[in-house]
């Protein structure tokens, strides 16, 4: 079974916690070690971020992780090394995360193969819209990867029941419209409520997480109430940029992703 599908038959009541990682951020060495700490200290899935010069979705933050990444040498190929070493140690289901020019340039038969066999357990491509997916769905369901696919506040009901259709994992819930960032907490609670009533009505196959603006535990438990769990991304980097290269640094940003799952 997909390590994505059976993380969440596992889950019981448990909001599951979904971190992003910019990969070779904020060295290539790290980024194993930084995985690692984070399922110890609560993590339940991984994005792994594929840096391109041009993240469309992402705002500042990841931007700016991007830009350090690829000034690090950061590639595909070695993207994939990183995901065969996690696996010597750790079935954590691992999600690469990026846009569809690399993945075109690599070539998607090439890439999905690769993937699958380091043991990537999905695909998230937030700039190829659930109408396009023919640009790469087939070779992805050849190698057993699933295609993630997001909804937002402004997604139709039928677009969300075809994004449902087309998924597998779970569906990314991206709780305000606009690019990612840490935001106040109450910008994201105030509107995400009413959003997840609608997702569970026209979501029915798939689990749904949510993702956009989360930035402590407090913001989690509102947000996530009535999903499976949560994604967070920007406010990880922000810890590791703050902490990054203190000589502490790494327990600095594992005692973050702690209190975000545990609150303490």
């Amino acid at each position: 079974m997909n390590r994505i599908i059976k993380k969440f038959k596992e889950k019981g009541s448990e909001k599951l916690m979904n971190l992003f990682i910019t990969a070779g951020y904020p060295n290539l060495e790290s980024t194993v070690e930084l995985v690692l700490g984070f399922e110890k200290n609560g993590a339940d899935l991984i994005e792994l971020g594929m840096p391109f010069s041009d993240p469309l979705a992402d705002g500042p933050t990841i931007q700016y992780s991007n830009e350090v990444s690829i000034s690090n040498g950061i590639s595909i190929d070695k993207i994939l090394d990183m995901v065969s070493e996690i696996r010597k140690s750790s079935e954590i289901p691992i999600i690469l995360m990026g846009y569809m020019n690399p993945v075109l340039r690599y070539g998607v038969s090439k890439f999905c193969e690769k993937a699958a066999s380091v043991g990537v357990d999905g695909l998230i491509l937030p700039d190829i819209p659930v109408e396009e997916s023919g640009l790469i769905e087939k070779e992805a369901a050849e190698n057993n990867l699933p295609i993630i696919y997001l909804v937002a506040p402004n997604t139709s009901n039928e677009r969300m029941q075809l994004a449902d259709r087309k998924s597998d994992g779970f569906v990314y819930c991206v709780s305000v419209t606009g690019v990612t960032g840490a935001r106040d907490g109450n910008e994201v609670s105030d509107s995400v409520s009413k959003f997840i009533e609608r997702v569970k009505v026209n979501v029915t196959k798939n689990p749904v997480l949510v993702g956009f603006g989360i930035r402590s535990y407090e913001n989690a438990v509102s947000i996530a109430s009535n999903a499976d769990g949560f994604i967070v991304g920007s406010a990880l980097i922000d810890t590791i940029r703050k902490s990054y290269p203190n000589e502490n640094w790494k327990k600095d940003v594992f005692s973050f992703v702690h209190s975000l799952k545990f609150g303490k």
